[in-house]
């Protein structure tokens, strides 16, 4: 008894850690296409701070996850990461956002070979200015798995909501291969 109640918990937290649950809140409606991107500044695996500005003329591919070194968030970083250099020819930079830790993210990057910027917003500030609604499970908090695209003059172009961490990176692709014509 007590051990099948005890695979019924790490079950329920292996699918709310993935991006399943139950919605906590949301700070406002998801930002839209057409809209201006909302400028922010959070550090990276590295401890330095990253912000939209720096990337003002590229591409900005911004995507929120719900935990580190989760199956769907492994996955869905590991598509990115393999397609970076895809990514780099169309003058475009991933940046990975979650309510993890400047450490944890340090942990994560290393342990799976991630060199694109994951980024700490353990207060959700940024996920909150984008309306990325948080998922609870208990005591334990998750961002929705969100992407914003941004176009190279800092407006939001595409928007994906609930994304499928397998198919994801090739969808965003094909979108600024779609918006570059």
């Amino acid at each position: 008894m007590v051990r099948k109640g005890l695979w019924i918990a790490v079950i329920i937290g292996i699918v709310t850690a993935c991006g399943v649950g139950f919605r906590a809140h949301a700070a406002g409606d998801v930002l839209q296409a057409g809209a201006s991107a909302p400028d922010f500044s959070l550090p990276s695996q590295e401890d330095t701070a990253v912000s939209l500005s720096q990337f003002k003329g590229k591409w900005v591919v911004l995507y929120f996850y719900p935990k580190d070194m989760t199956t769907g968030c492994t996955i869905e970083a590991h598509n990115f990461q393999r397609d970076l250099p895809k990514y780099d020819a169309l003058n475009a930079v991933i940046l990975g956002v979650s309510l993890d830790t400047v450490e944890s993210h340090k942990t994560f990057c290393t342990k799976d070979s991630l060199t694109f910027k994951l980024l700490a917003d353990p207060d959700h500030k940024v996920i909150d200015a984008y309306g990325v609604p948080l998922q609870a499970h208990g005591d334990m908090k998750f961002a929705q798995r969100d992407t914003f695209l941004i176009s190279p003059a800092g407006k939001v172009v595409k928007v994906w909501t609930g994304v499928n961490p397998n198919t994801h990176s090739d969808d965003v692709l094909a979108e600024i291969q779609a918006d570059k014509k």
